[in-house]
């Protein structure tokens, strides 16, 4: 054959095979199905031009034979008016029954999981709705769609339980539901599927036993279970699947004795260890880990993570396993022998461990039970005289506030007991710094009579109502029953911070109206866009303001916009003012998204500045640190720290109602989400990243100092947490808190947590937290796994660095992040 017909051949085959793939929409239905999804989700004409044919021009639809094979909603954008509501015409799909791939990753599709989903799409095998805002339950339903070899729903809000008959599926391949808040057990049906590579279900609520069918399929590569509430033991066919890479069962409430052994079957060894992850930690897990077992273990895994269990023996000594919180031998960072003594005890067995170093042991000599005796009687001793001098101070304090009578001066009326200062607790108002003066007629007349259609929240300080007065100004009108609120004076309280405080960040207060007997009200200025919890996601008519999420860039101004007002109330008020209402509802927003603090009725001064005795102000912060959402017996600043934390993680992850919850399973959720933000590795973050967000690398980098900030306010320990205008320096220079400065000297050592706000908002991260974290890479589209790396103390005590063979990641500079001793030294100061 000579070349000039060779070359000809080819151009044929090119020409049929660019035919196949480019021919035009046969089908009429079909094509009234995408117009009719055009419209329905308001996709650019630029994407899908009207007066195209869908197989050729438009971006993310496939054909083949002329009718529609393929959907990829991914890397469109919708117009002004389509964000203003978006939906989901599955029904237009009815007639697209060629259909066999669904893709819209990161492209918002708000509402449930259509019923009639798999049904109407017999010949769907892949179905990826990851980061696309669905809620609701799961459909049994989907199993309709009895050729699905990939479902991708993670990062969605999906609730309910998984339906067993998703079971049906025999040729499923990948199930990654993760990062959803599913609850319940996991049925048999789903978990002993035989096709299955990819087993994804971490980061949800559910629980119960693990089913015994659980690695059925010997083709699973990825088992991930993390960041649930399972119990009971891990099945033991899982150890011996050939070729299993990443098993990931951590922050469960799973136990046995995890003796591995049957780890290494006999296919094992054709398994490489590269990447290959295990990570059981945060269980209560058992049993001694001897040479042989880690041997076994490290046959088959690259990293493994053992640590928050209660696994015992010689410490093993490898770089790539973490140990911290058991019950090894001659190491650091572990439990006690009382706590693992207790522990086998439960179990019915003998813990024979040793006592770590400068522990006592329960059953030592007779010198030592009397040394423990003295040491004993000293402790009980002192604690009861303690004891007795605090009651003989609170009777006193309890004392002088009874003797020392006299009523509230408000408004300038004189008090009835007499001449003299007004007692410690009164608050004195003068009402002519506080605004005008309304009368009742007015703000019944701008309120419509407080009528319901005005009305824009319940409030526990008062119920606010939309107004329009006279003039045409919209205002905001807190309307406060005393018969109803249960804090009488907390009006007295805001007009007395009113008349005393002035900042732009403050919300607008335009007067009050106290005629009434019972009841009182406040009148400010109206806020366009409500505030942060109805802003984050919003809805709205101005074609102008039509996105469905806050962008980025707003969102760190709004961040930083709240710590501004917080600075001037910690920082520049005299005594410093603790607002102790913190939350995404009191964040108000004006027409350009600026903030303005409201809900300042809680607000008072930090507790102890007016107390100069040392043993009253110890006594005080001896309380426990945040009682309740409410703060009402918190009168310090690193409470409004703490509750600002809470709303960096809603910016961060766009979880409404973490600002406003102190419930058990917020406190799980920030457990989960706080094990995902290191100081050493970026591409954590991603796993908390609220899945409407569209960031590029910069802006990825300013969401991680974000939750880096965030995670320092959330320091258990009060005395850790930074000042609020350190947080505001972080938050005004996000990208100097990730990256490495290029200049020498830039990367100055710090010397004074008082001159360096990198100090003294990191300095305690190496010795409050054990930043240990795993992290899976992407094997494959459409599953959602982590590349293993840890951070953190091994059992020899050496500070570990994050390593990676996908990523490089970048260093915090040592002006950030000191030193330890350099640290050890700002922390004396």
């Amino acid at each position: 054959m000579s070349v000039r017909s060779l070359l000809l051949l080819l151009f044929f085959f090119f020409v049929v095979s660019r035919g196949l793939s480019q021919q035009r929409l046969s089908s009429s239905s079909e094509l009234l199905a995408l117009y009719r999804l055009r419209g329905s989700l308001g996709i650019r004409s630029r994407d899908w031009p009207r007066k195209s044919d869908p197989c050729s021009a438009w971006r993310g639809v496939t054909c083949l034979g002329g009718r529609v094979a393929s959907l990829d909603l991914s890397r469109l954008r919708r117009t002004r008016l389509g964000n203003l509501d978006p939906r989901f015409a599955v029904d237009g799909l009815v007639n697209l029954t060629r259909l066999s791939s669904f893709v819209s990753s990161g492209f918002l599709l708000p509402g449930p999981v259509p019923p009639s989903l798999g049904p109407a799409l017999p010949a769907l095998s892949r179905l990826v709705l990851n980061g696309s805002s669905v809620s609701g339950s799961l459909p049994p339903s989907l199993a309709a769609a009895a050729n699905l070899t990939v479902i991708n729903l993670s990062g969605n809000s999906l609730t309910g339980s998984l339906p067993p008959q998703l079971g049906r599926l025999a040729s499923l391949s990948v199930l990654d539901v993760s990062s959803n808040a599913l609850s319940g057990p996991v049925p048999a049906e789903v978990a002993g599927l035989g096709g299955l590579t990819v087993l994804n279900l971490s980061f949800n609520v559910l629980s119960g036993a693990l089913p015994e069918d659980l690695g059925r399929s010997a083709d699973l590569t990825i088992i991930d279970l993390a960041n649930n509430s399972f119990s009971g033991f891990l099945p033991s066919r899982v150890w011996s699947l050939p070729s299993l890479r990443v098993l990931d069962v951590s922050f469960n409430n799973l136990t046995g004795n995890l003796t591995l052994p049957s780890l290494v079957s006999n296919s094992a060894a054709n398994v490489s260890s590269k990447d290959a992850v295990l990570n059981v930690a945060h269980n209560q897990f058992y049993g001694p880990v001897t040479a042989s077992v880690l041997g076994t273990v490290f046959a088959r895994f690259e990293s493994v993570d053992l640590s928050g269990n209660y696994f015992e023996g010689d410490a093993p000594i490898a770089a790539n396993v973490s140990i911290g919180g058991n019950c090894f031998r001659n190491a650091s960072n572990q439990r006690s022998f009382q706590d693992c003594s207790a522990f086998y005890a439960s179990k019915g067995l003998k813990f024979d461990g040793v006592l770590p170093p400068n522990a006592t042991h329960p059953s030592s000599s007779g010198g030592g039970r009397h040394r423990l005796a003295f040491i004993l009687g000293g402790t009980i001793g002192g604690l009861l005289f303690i004891l007795m001098v605090a009651l003989i101070l609170v009777f006193l304090l309890r004392r002088r506030g009874t003797s020392s009578g006299g009523q509230r001066d408000v408004g300038g009326s004189t008090a009835q007991s007499g001449s003299g200062p007004p007692p410690p607790n009164s608050v004195v108002v003068n009402l002519s710094l506080d605004g005008e003066a309304f009368k009742i007629e007015q703000l019944l007349w701008a309120t419509e009579e407080f009528s319901e259609s005005n009305l824009i929240k319940h409030g526990r300080s008062g119920d606010l109502f939309r107004g329009v007065l006279e003039g045409g100004a919209v205002v905001v009108i807190k309307r406060i029953d005393l018969r109803v609120v249960s804090k009488k004076d907390g009006y007295l309280a805001e007009l007395e911070l009113y008349g005393k405080a002035s900042h732009a960040r403050l919300a607008p207060f335009l007067g009050h109206c106290l005629d009434a007997e019972n009841e009182k009200f406040l009148v400010y200025k109206y806020m366009p866009n409500g505030d942060l919890s109805n802003a984050l996601f919003r809805k709205t008519s101005e074609e102008d303001e039509g996105l469905q999420s806050l962008d980025w860039i707003t969102r760190l101004k709004i961040a930083t916009g709240a710590a501004e007002a917080l600075c001037y109330l910690h920082h520049e008020c005299n005594p410093p003012l603790v607002h102790r209402d913190i939350q995404a509802s009191s964040i108000l927003l004006d027409d350009k998204f600026e903030v303005r603090l409201g809900s300042l009725s809680e607000a008072c001064a930090q507790e102890g500045e007016n107390h100069p005795n040392v043993i009253t102000r110890f006594l005080r912060l001896s309380q426990t640190s945040e009682p309740s959402i409410s703060g009402a017996s918190t009168t310090s600043c690193s409470y409004d720290v703490y509750c600002l934390g809470k709303v960096l993680l809603e910016l961060v992850t766009g979880k409404l109602g973490i600002s406003a919850s102190n419930d058990t399973s917020t406190n799980e959720w920030l457990d989960q989400v706080l094990s995902c933000i290191n100081i050493y590795d970026k591409d954590l973050v991603t796993k908390i990243l609220d899945p409407s967000l569209i960031v590029d690398e910069d802006l990825l980098e300013e969401v991680w100092a974000m939750a880096i900030i965030a995670k320092s306010c959330l320091n258990p320990r009060q005395a850790k947490r930074p000042l609020m205008r350190h947080i505001l320096k972080a938050l005004e220079n996000p990208l100097k808190v990730v990256r490495e400065e290029n200049s020498g000297s830039a990367r100055l050592r710090t010397t004074s947590s008082r001159g360096s706000w990198n100090a003294a908002l990191f300095g305690s991260w190496r010795h409050s937290s054990s930043d240990i974290v795993s992290v899976y890479a992407h094997p494959r589209e459409g599953s959602s796994l982590k590349q293993s790396g840890t951070a953190g103390s091994q059992g020899s005590g050496q500070g570990a660095d994050v390593s990676s063979n996908s990523h490089s990641h970048k260093r915090p500079s040592k002006e950030v992040f000191p030193e330890p001793s350099s640290v050890l030294h700002d922390l004396a100061e």
